[in-house]
């Protein structure tokens, strides 16, 4: 009997829970603007996975990971069924709200696993960093941009980048100096994630730009 490593059964476990958070923001974004099913599907989609998509375009990955694990595209499609039949506006604040803990912890676990998929690739230190920004960032700013609005990574002052580029250079770092890569891992997505959160609690701003 084959013997499941633990790490990466926390993965996959917390991978779900990330890029369902994530095709549910996507389903809110395209919920407000009266989108119909198929623009709720296409939402949701880029927004669950455009960042892993765009991170195996640059590096030459084949297949994308949303064919290589098909079924990602039957839990998106449950999830705009059922969100279909179920959700009111009423609800979209409150979902809204609800999910900002769980996108926390995607954010922490897609910086985490694209700046390590870029490591293995042989990328540069910071480019392999910056490989599990775009990972971890780029399915919201599809996102609003297929919903017409400025992307909110770049316009709301909330550090969310600031957070995936900390956590990747955690990894990095400790990539660098010989440190397991289960344990680097754990760090980077730890990182990211508990500064988002404190980030959520205590409403940290970057500073806008001013003339």
């Amino acid at each position: 009997m084959a013997i499941v490593d633990p790490i990466h059964q926390l993965q996959f476990s917390i991978e779900i829970v990330a890029t369902l958070s994530f095709a549910l923001s996507g389903l809110i974004a395209a919920a407000r603007k009266k989108l119909d099913p198929v623009g709720l599907c296409m939402v949701s989609g880029v927004a669950a996975f455009g960042g892993g998509t765009l991170r195996d375009i640059l590096l030459d990955r084949r297949p994308f990971f949303w064919i290589e694990n098909s079924y990602w595209l039957w839990l998106l499609l449950g999830l705009v069924i059922v969100a279909m039949l179920l959700m009111r506006g009423r609800h979209l604040q409150l979902t809204e709200r609800a999910i900002q803990i769980p996108d926390a912890l995607g954010l922490g676990l897609f910086t985490a696993l694209g700046t390590q998929i870029a490591l293995e690739h042989g990328l540069p230190g910071i480019a392999a960093v910056l490989m599990g920004v775009v990972t971890a960032v780029f399915g919201g700013v599809l996102r609003d941009l297929f919903c017409n609005e400025l992307p909110k990574a770049f316009s709301d002052h909330q550090p969310y980048a600031v957070f995936a580029f900390l956590g990747g250079g955690t990894l990095v770092i400790m990539n660098a100096l010989g440190v397991a890569d289960s344990i680097g891992l754990i760090a980077a997505f730890g990182i990211t994630a508990l500064l988002r959160v404190l980030a959520l609690l205590r409403g940290w701003r970057v500073p806008a730009w001013r003339e």
